[in-house]
């Protein structure tokens, strides 16, 4: 077993979990907005990932990333 201290935090952090839910939005409308014949929003979905991954950045840098200072690991 290992410790708590030991693990990296597997992306467990507001700043992935914003990024992942972001993005994930982003491809499923733009998958839709593919299939649908709609260049232009296909575009705004490739935006909108570009702003997820941004946003995990961001949030991360600002102390919400595994090892930021304003990051709480939830105890198991």
């Amino acid at each position: 077993m290992s410790n708590a201290t030991d693990e990296p935090g597997h992306g467990h952090s507001p700043a992935a979990w914003t990024a992942v839910v972001i993005m994930l939005v982003a491809i499923s409308l733009g998958t839709l907005f593919f299939f649908l014949e709609m260049p232009a929003l296909v575009w705004a979905s490739v935006v909108l990932l570009v702003v997820g991954a941004l946003s995990g950045w961001v949030l991360a840098k600002a102390g919400y990333g595994v090892n930021g200072p304003k990051y709480l690991p939830k105890q198991h």
